[in-house]
């Protein structure tokens, strides 16, 4: 199969002496690059997922405060973490004052709404134990959460 530009005629010296110059995008090579970039994509928001899933309970007053102190998180299952990092129960006291220093004054307390009661209690009498007091983390109550009256 043969390509002829110019009008077949041979009158013409250069090989595509008389025709206009290709203006055609080729729009292949975008849709490769496209397709890669979408793929790499899917692939990193799965990765991009990362720390505990916790819901804290739901309470009508909550205090702000721009303090940075050490959170420990209690998981559903009863998982301790300091600070994202796993920790034992046994060692919470002196993992707190190693990691924030020998002055630290209190914890935040992050748990789940379902975790265990005998874990919490356990953390927060170890906490009391070293003479850290203990500040729970809460989340305001959404009007449209409140049931009406």
């Amino acid at each position: 199969m043969a390509f002829s530009f110019g009008g077949g005629g041979g009158t013409g010296r250069g090989r595509f002496r008389g025709t206009g110059s290709l203006s055609d995008i080729n729009i292949v090579p975008l849709v490769d690059v496209m397709m890669v970039l979408l793929v790499i994509f899917m692939i990193t928001a799965n990765v991009m997922e990362f720390g505990l899933e916790v819901e804290v309970p739901k309470v009508k007053q909550v205090k702000t405060t721009a303090e940075d102190l050490p959170v420990i998180t209690i998981t559903k299952n009863g998982l301790l973490s300091l600070n994202e990092k796993d920790i034992n129960i046994n060692e919470i006291g002196t993992a707190v004052r190693q990691r924030f220093g020998p002055n630290t004054k209190a914890v935040y307390v992050r748990a789940d709404k379902d975790a265990i009661w005998d874990v919490i209690a356990q953390v927060v009498s170890a906490l009391d134990e070293e003479k850290i007091q203990v500040r729970m983390v809460t989340q305001p109550v959404d009007e449209a959460d409140r049931p009406r009256r």
